[in-house]
């Protein structure tokens, strides 16, 4: 067990660092702010969400009942977050804001994407808490699931390509072909 919970916990760790290591404070761009506060906020807010369901999890065959509900908590939270940004995104595509005000948040979402199958620790499904909005067949077709991750972690790269090279239709598109991502894992696997 002991070689399984550090394996988790690497891969964790590794999801957590990712968005925050191409980022340095002389680069970063003015974030887009939205609702009263800043994206970055937002995105710091998920990685903590993260390095939490890490820290409660453990090792993917090892929750606790009484763990389950905390991480299906982070989950949600994160996924709120998610949305938050990717909407966030939208309303700076839709005002026209310079696009290298987006390029943080893009980076931060695609980011997310790239280590978002984490979040579902086996043992967190609605078997163990019924409040979660995740299907059985999450864990039960996992390789469906991952295939669905991977299209979104390819869309959300595109539309942070395309914002990263200043075009705008291109992330319009993007954007656009990542909701449809969202919304496939969802019809299949969220109820």
């Amino acid at each position: 067990m002991r070689g399984a919970r550090a394996s988790y916990t690497a891969t964790a760790e590794m999801a957590i660092a990712a968005p925050f290591d191409s980022v340095t404070a002389r680069a970063q761009p003015r974030l887009l702010s939205i609702g009263g506060g800043s994206m970055k906020r937002v995105l710091i807010a998920g990685a903590l969400s993260l390095m939490c369901v890490a820290g409660v999890a453990g090792a993917q065959d090892e929750v606790l009942p009484e763990d389950a509900a905390k991480i299906v908590a982070v989950r949600q939270a994160s996924f709120a977050m998610s949305a938050a940004t990717f909407g966030g995104i939208k309303q700076g595509l839709d005002a026209g804001v310079p696009l290298q005000q987006l390029a943080f948040a893009s980076n931060g979402l695609s980011r997310w994407a790239a280590s978002m199958t984490v979040a579902f620790v086996p043992g967190t499904g609605p078997s163990a808490v019924p409040s979660t909005k995740a299907k059985p067949e999450i864990w039960t077709d996992w390789t469906g699931f991952q295939a669905k991750a991977a299209d979104y972690q390819s869309a959300t790269a595109r539309l942070r390509d395309a914002i990263a090279a200043g075009d705008a239709a291109a992330a319009n598109e993007a954007w656009a072909a990542t909701r449809a991502t969202c919304g496939s894992c969802h019809d299949a696997y969220r109820s």
